[in-house]
């Protein structure tokens, strides 16, 4: 019989572990509706700045740009705020900010209103409200789910991204073709009211966290970087994490100079190059819980997380033709399926070294962090290309990845210690 602990914990209705309990059911049902939102949504606003607002190649990069690194800015105190309240309410409010202002987007348009200003104030709050949800859904899966079936639940989270991948952009796309294009803003909005009804379906208690200090302090804004860098198994994965990622998608914008312009790749070949690998994400995912019992964690991690930088530097090399949409298919399938099996098992180790206590200022802490440095990245690769040449510029990003794995972990983490009062106790 099921039933909640103290603390919240869903127990499972199912002996053995088999089953993760209601509240993860919940919790995941939430986060893949929103995913599959999102991924609908997918390019959404710089499409609206091209077809609507007839906006330049400088202001839709500035549209992209801004509303990350202004909305990762702006979350920078959201995160030791969260930290000290109840977790469920702040991901209800944070679904239902985005599904407000995201709404306005299609009543704007509607009313011939529409304008590149309220794409950029959307996109920032959209991207803050973001930092903010994730920070405390880390929490929430931590007192959710037992620490041994932490990996299996981060694989199912993986796993629904990957397809959400795979999936929402044809259909987004279609979609714009049919109704025009803001209706997958409006999906999207729509998504984040139904993830708010699942939280709020989650049920159960949830404490509220005790603080020592009544008033956030100017020094608790840089806890979570505090915390990460202090620490010799955080650091690590931290920096490895932010660095890889944002060598990744820094490249993004320049392959869709180089496929769609230089070699004359159709839109839907471009699409179909990046959407069909995603196959790779779901095999990685599900294959994540299998390999680090019969390897363990650690060799996983590092092997998973050394075989994903090794893909990139082909995209250098890539083609016109056949060839060439071949080439790109199977480095980003190689990468997505090495990918798939690093995060759940790097997502797991991040929350089994941190202490319940400090997950939602560790989590917004890297978010941040990551989100910069992909925005500053991005920003510097353009200027790169512009001097070097685009290929170069995708070939030297994928040279400097060869050497990130200097900076994974080369020793099996211990867990962090536990609070006095563990939020998934019973």
């Amino acid at each position: 019989m099921s039933g909640v602990t103290e603390s919240g914990v869903v127990e499972s209705d199912v002996v053995g572990g088999r089953s993760l309990g209601r509240g993860f059911g919940w919790l995941w049902g939430a986060y893949t509706v929103s995913t599959f939102g999102t991924r609908l949504a997918f390019d959404a606003f710089p499409l609206i700045a091209v077809m609507v607002l007839d906006a330049g190649p400088a202001r839709v990069a500035a549209l992209s740009a801004a509303g990350l690194a202004v909305g990762a800015v702006v979350a920078v105190p959201l995160g030791p705020w969260v930290e000290f309240r109840r977790k469920r309410p702040v991901m209800i409010a944070t679904d239902l900010l985005r599904c407000a202002v995201l709404l306005s987007v299609p009543l704007a348009y509607a009313l011939g209103r529409l304008g590149f200003a309220q794409l950029l104030v959307v996109s920032v709050v959209v991207a803050a409200a973001d930092i903010t949800f994730r920070a405390a859904a880390g929490s929430c899966l931590k007192a959710l789910v037992r620490g041994p079936d932490l990996l299996r639940a981060n694989g199912r989270f993986e796993a629904t991204t990957w397809t959400a991948a795979m999936l929402g952009p044809p259909v987004g796309g279609a979609a714009i073709g049919l109704f025009g294009p803001v209706v997958t803003v409006a999906a999207d909005a729509v998504s984040y009211l139904l993830s708010a009804l699942g939280i709020r379906a989650i049920g159960g208690g949830e404490p509220h966290p005790r603080r020592a200090a009544s008033r956030l302090r100017a020094g608790d804004l840089l806890d979570g970087w505090r915390y990460v860098l202090a620490s010799p198994a955080l650091r690590p994965l931290f920096l490895n994490t932010v660095l890889v990622n944002g060598l990744i998608m820094a490249t993004a914008p320049l392959l869709a100079v180089l496929m769609l312009g230089d070699l004359g790749f159709a839109p839907w070949q471009y699409a179909l190059a990046f959407a069909v690998p995603c196959l790779g994400g779901l095999v990685g995912s599900r294959m994540a819980g299998p390999l680090v019992a019969r390897f363990g964690e650690h060799r996983v991690l590092v092997t998973s997380g050394v075989l994903r930088v090794c893909w990139p530097v082909g995209l250098a090399f890539v083609g016109p033709g056949t060839g060439g949409l071949v080439l790109v298919m199977a480095v980003e399938f190689g990468l997505i399926a090495s990918v798939g099996v690093y995060n759940p098992v790097y997502a797991t180790r991040r929350l089994e070294l941190t202490p319940a206590d400090r997950v939602a200022r560790t989590l917004s802490a890297w978010t941040v962090s990551g989100k910069l440095t992909t925005a500053a990245l991005t920003a510097l690769w353009g200027l790169l290309a512009g001097l070097t040449g685009t290929r170069t510029a995708v070939a030297l990003a994928g040279v400097l990845l060869l050497a990130t794995p200097l900076l994974l972990p080369r020793q099996p983490h211990t867990s962090a210690p536990s609070p006095s009062r563990p939020a998934a106790d019973g």
